[in-house]
């Protein structure tokens, strides 16, 4: 398993098969998916396979996808930060999902920061788009954190999500 990145609390690396139960909570509680647009998973093998045709799929076609996120102090995965190609959108995008217990103590900021400098600095990229719900007060705030400015409201995956974004310093 290749790491990406480490950040003071984090180390973000790539996910591995052997990180399914960890995805399938990440992928299947009700008040991680409220926001994110996502139907989820209902077991292990739709998780197996989201995870083998998501960020893993995503790492051998792009060379980046969403990372798996580790607490440095409990070696524990709690959650995943990291870009995505949108082929529908032709744009990359910042995505972060942690488990409710590590909910507002900055991780996501954290992450995000760290995965948007290496999105610049590492990969070339000249702009990161952040797609977020209308509502989503806690995930329009770390896009605040992280300097994106809100593009407007489009239609994506049959919702209305507001559309911000951040270009290369």
């Amino acid at each position: 398993m290749a790491v990406i990145l480490q950040t003071p609390r984090l180390i973000l690396r790539e996910f591995t098969i052997e990180d399914v139960e960890p995805f399938f909570l990440l992928c299947s509680h009700p008040e991680v998916l409220r926001w994110t647009g996502d139907p989820g998973v209902r077991d292990l093998d739709e998780a197996r396979i989201g995870l083998l045709t998501r960020p893993i799929a995503d790492y051998a076609k792009h060379g980046f996808g969403r990372w798996a996120c580790i607490d440095r102090a409990s070696g524990k995965l709690i959650g995943f930060s990291g870009l995505k190609y949108l082929d529908e959108l032709r744009e990359v995008d910042l995505g972060y999902r942690f488990l409710a217990p590590w909910w507002g103590c900055g991780l996501a900021t954290e992450a995000g920061r760290a995965v948007c400098d290496y999105g610049f600095a590492t990969l070339g990229l000249k702009r990161i788009l952040g797609l977020v719900q209308p509502g989503h007060v806690r995930s329009i705030r770390v896009l605040d954190k992280l300097s994106f400015n809100l593009e407007g409201e489009i239609d994506y995956r049959g919702s209305r999500v507001l559309a911000y974004a951040r270009s290369a310093p």
